[in-house]
C-alpha cells in the first residue's frame, strides 16, 4: 500500500517544511538503493514519497532526513545534521507511516497509522 512520513518540529509546535528526505532500500548485495524521496511541504509531508508504490516490497528500508538546512534557516546550529530511520517491511501490502518529531537537540520516531 505504501509509505508516508510527517515531520513535526516539537520545539516550535508546527510542521517542519523544506526538509529533504531520501528513501532507500537495502538490496541483495548489501547496498542501499534510492527508491523515493522529496522535500517536506508546509504540512511537513511529501506526496508521492515512493517512486513506484507498486514496487514497495518486503525488505529493510531507511529514511534519511537532512536537518541542517532547516535549522540553519532559523539561525540554529542543530546537534544532529540528519536523522536516519531504518525500518523493516514484512508485508509490502500494508501502509507504513513513519513520523519524525524533531528539535535542535533530539528526535524521535514511531510507526504511525
Amino acid at each position: 500500500m505504501g509509505l508516508s512520513t510527517h515531520v513535526l518540529d516539537t520545539s516550535r509546535g508546527c510542521p517542519a517544511a523544506g526538509i529533504p528526505i531520501v528513501v532507500e532500500m537495502l538490496d541483495s548485495i548489501g547496498g542501499w538503493q534510492t527508491v523515493g524521496g522529496g522535500i517536506s511541504d508546509a504540512d511537513g509531508r511529501i506526496k508521492g514519497l515512493l517512486r513506484d508504490p507498486e514496487a514497495f516490497a518486503q525488505g529493510l528500508y531507511r529514511l534519511t532526513f537532512s536537518l541542517d538546512g532547516y535549522f540553519s534557516a532559523q539561525g540554529i546550529h542543530a546537534f544532529y545534521p540528519q536523522a536516519v530511520v531504518e525500518f523493516r517491511v514484512e508485508d509490502g501490502g500494508q501502509h507504513f507511516h513513519i513520523p519524525l518529531l524533531l528539535s535542535p537537540f533530539g528526535y524521535s520516531t514511531y510507526r504511525g497509522s
